[in-house]
């Protein structure tokens, strides 16, 4: 699906008492680059703030005057961009998915039969809650409100993001977990580093985060490789769990590189490893009891 994606970067952050908002880091990365993950795919993407390092490449631009609020921000953002669909985020959250995102385009690109489709897609969060800082547009319904404001007011400086989203046809797509969570306060940024950590989520979080920040991007089978892990300490040495696995990986990349299917070559890489590793055990089990029977 071809979109361009505005993330919007630029805000005061008074609650933060004037903080660099997307540079403050969750789970070790900063929250500009976690948004930017979850739109890996979008044919352009114009950041609207200051200049920073990020992940991959994006474009760059700012409102006029700079801190002229969403609505302006917006507007320079598109002003940059040519698709017919547009994925406005904003810069602080740290939990947002790309089932998320493709959810939001995908909303406004299947229309009812024999009519022309929404304006766009607005996610709802977990307490019913428009987030028009989490939406997918259509940009020639977005860019014609945004003039017809311009005109009304003189200005788009100060303007809410309601007195345009207001006047749009927009679909709503409800939010998955924690999807819309942002990071206004010091609080909400503490929580979400809590968060980060739990039991039940901090493996998946901590290999999306090594994938990003190794610029891979490969389906990984946790059960799987854990399972080798465990079999590898267990049969062979504890120290045997973590060389296996990397061996795995490294096999596996070598089984790409030649047209394999990267999961499938994880897949077998670790099928053949743990198999290995269970016939060491069985070995060593036998020489065991061997040596119990002869004493």
């Amino acid at each position: 699906m071809s979109y361009d994606a505005i993330v919007l970067a630029g805000g005061a952050a008074r609650r933060l008492g004037g903080a660099d908002k997307p540079a403050l880091s969750v789970g070790g990365r900063a929250l500009l680059d976690r948004v930017l993950d979850a739109c890996p795919d979008a044919r352009t993407t114009v950041v609207v703030g200051g200049r920073r390092a990020t992940s991959r490449p994006v474009q760059w631009t700012r409102e006029d005057p700079a801190g002229g609020g969403p609505v302006a921000a917006l507007d320079a953002g598109l002003r940059r961009t040519t698709a017919e669909l547009v994925l406005v985020l904003s810069a602080d959250l740290p939990f947002l998915d790309r089932e998320t995102v493709r959810a939001l385009l995908e909303a406004p690109s299947a229309p009812a039969p024999g009519t022309a489709g929404a304006d766009g897609a607005m996610l709802l969060d977990g307490d019913g809650r428009d987030q028009p800082l989490v939406a997918a547009y259509r940009a020639e319904p977005l860019r014609r409100e945004i003039a017809l404001l311009a005109a009304e007011h003189g200005t788009l400086t100060g303007l809410p993001l309601r007195a345009l989203t207001a006047e749009l046809d927009l679909a709503r797509v409800t939010s998955r977990p924690l999807a819309s969570f942002d990071c206004d306060t010091w609080d909400d940024l503490a929580a979400a580093r809590a968060r980060i950590r739990e039991h039940g989520t901090v493996l998946d979080q901590w290999i999306t985060a090594v994938k990003s920040e190794l610029g891979i991007d490969l389906p990984v089978d946790t059960k799987t490789l854990l399972d080798l892990a465990r079999d590898a300490a267990h049969g062979v040495a504890r120290p045997a769990a973590p060389l296996t696995t990397f061996l795995v990986g490294y096999a596996a990349a070598h089984a790409a590189a030649t047209g394999a299917d990267p999961a499938q070559a994880v897949a077998e890489a670790s099928r053949k490893a743990a198999d290995l590793a269970l016939r060491w055990a069985d070995e060593a089990a036998a020489d065991s009891a061997e040596q119990n029977g002869s004493g």
